[in-house]
């Protein structure tokens, strides 16, 4: 799915408009009713108290269509203008004076510096915030500040047209009370970054796509910088296998890494290279590693470094389709002379992680030897030590696609909705679970990619296609172990079953059959 920007949705209304022959206005309506049918079909006439604050904008002229169709309609609605300006919108304008002809009881106006005394919102009550969209570009006065405040003290239910209030679709939040926190938000037909990041995600617990009927060929035909994949972006990834394939065709994977103690993190990730379709996986370890991973995978071929106890001198016969390197590597100092010394003769794809991060984040001058479009996945502080502090997760983002650009890398930020970065562009996944926060989830991820480049997809599909099994797999395992207990290993278990979800239909709804009488 596409996340549009906001400067890309003002240009989508305005093309919408001339192409369907319709006015802003009308367009406004359209997207008042979606939200109004979207209520009505969860309430089904409930005489639950709805407030409903407006600003003076064009949010605030949605939030006055849905109440005119809820007063229509017999809802218990009470409807409040946020009157902080004399900046009126034109539709807003429009749309007051068409709710003051539906009804008696006229919105009632709040002026800045009014007292709330007179608003009284129980806690089982539904707010609705129309108070500021996505063209907000400067912080809410203390007043409306106050306000926002009283809502959530109130506990009630609020539902945030197009965005919670107060927060800013490019930039970052400076004061967390400026901002609505929203129980759901219902964007208009495109989910916003600001949803999927770490420290804007909190603002609203969930969030909606309602269709308002934008022009559908701009909606095809315009280009990103965000998507957000789910199984129907990775299904079209999907490589099938010809029935007289052998294993000779899926790819000879290599994963270099392990030290004393560590030798768990290539157990993890050759399994995972396996399960996720690579024809062969051999490990390079050191010799200590030797007979423990043997008998724990027997599908995974060995080769062991001369040195016991970490890598000291990569050398292998083999010729392997990629390489996944880093895991449980250490840093001790042959061991990162071994990493450099393999980079400078090296031509053969890369998945990096961990301590190869570490080594690369400490040694920069190596990232120009990478080859082209290695796939490096860290984790946050990995990720600071390869590109620098940041201020905010916007800048963290534009950091990372300069990264990206510099180096000819893909990095694939991992977190709640880990984001896979190339270049501009930028892919946010939706599969996942806090139980996959949990020792060697990373190195399952690591094999994940591995494996299906083996299989000969490309490094950006690889990484996006693996993020999402990655994560799906997590929740399949999390049904049977829960957050607490759900272990990497769970992880590798359920590869198998998410390949296979990607094919399930949506179960069909069954009708209960009524009681046969006697």
């Amino acid at each position: 799915m596409k996340v549009f920007s906001k400067e890309q949705i003002y240009q989508g209304d305005k093309l919408t408009t001339e192409r369907q022959n319709i006015s802003s206005t009308d367009l406004m309506e359209r997207a008042g009713t979606q939200i109004f049918n979207w209520m009505h079909m969860r309430m089904q006439g409930a005489q639950v108290p709805i407030h409903i604050f407006c600003g003076i904008g064009n949010n605030g002229g949605d939030g006055l269509v849905l109440g005119r169709h809820l007063l229509t309609h017999g809802y218990n609605v009470i409807t409040y203008i946020v009157n902080c300006s004399d900046k009126r919108s034109k539709d807003f304008l429009i749309n007051y004076d068409r709710i003051k002809n539906v009804t008696k009881d006229w919105p009632k106006m709040l002026s800045c510096g009014a007292d709330f005394s007179e608003i009284v919102i129980d806690e089982k009550d539904i707010i609705v915030d129309a108070v500021f969209g996505i063209g907000l570009n400067r912080p809410p006065n203390d007043w409306v500040i106050e306000l926002f405040q009283k809502w959530r003290a109130s506990k009630a239910f609020t539902l945030s047209i197009d965005v919670p209030s107060g927060l800013y679709t490019d930039q970052a939040v400076e004061d967390e009370n400026a901002v609505v926190h929203a129980g759901y938000t219902l964007s208009f037909q495109s989910p916003k970054l600001v949803f999927f990041l770490p420290e804007t995600a909190k603002y609203t617990v969930q969030w909606e796509v309602l269709d308002i009927g934008i022009d559908r060929d701009y909606l095809m035909q315009t280009e990103t910088e965000v998507e957000l994949i789910s199984k129907f972006e990775v299904l079209p990834l999907y490589k099938p296998r010809e029935k007289f394939s052998h294993k000779g065709d899926f790819g000879h994977a290599l994963i270099i890494g392990g030290s004393h103690g560590k030798i768990g993190a290539v157990n993890l990730t050759s399994r995972a290279t396996l399960s996720a379709g690579a024809g062969l996986v051999t490990a390079y370890i050191p010799e200590c590693g030797y007979n423990s991973l043997q008998a724990a995978v027997p599908e995974v071929m060995v080769i062991t470094d001369k040195n016991d106890k970490h890598i000291s001198d990569i050398q292998f016969e083999i010729e392997p389709t990629v390489i996944g390197i880093g895991i449980g590597l250490g840093l001790a100092g042959d061991s990162v002379l071994a990493f450099e010394t393999f980079l400078k003769k090296n031509k053969t794809p890369l998945v990096i992680d961990a301590d190869a991060l570490n080594i690369l984040a400490q040694k920069k001058a190596l990232l120009k030897l990478l080859p082209e479009q290695s796939v490096l996945t860290p984790h946050p502080k990995e990720l600071e030590r390869l590109i620098g502090k940041w201020s905010h997760d916007f800048d963290k983002l534009k950091k990372a696609k300069a990264f990206s650009s510099k180096y000819n890398v893909i990095i694939v930020i991992k977190g709640a909705h880990s984001i896979t970065v190339y270049q501009d562009k930028q892919y946010i996944n939706t599969t996942g679970n806090p139980g996959m926060a949990t020792a060697g989830s990373g190195d399952v991820l690591t094999g994940i990619i591995t494996g299906l480049i083996a299989q000969k997809y490309d490094p950006l599909a690889a990484s996006i296609f693996g993020v999402y099994l990655h994560g799906k797999s997590g929740d399949i395992a999390l049904e049977d172990f829960g957050y607490q207990s759900l272990i990497a290993s769970h992880i590798i278990e359920t590869i198998g079953e998410a390949f296979i979800d990607l094919f399930k239909q949506p179960e069909e709804p069954q009708n209960e059959q009524e009681p046969k009488e006697e």
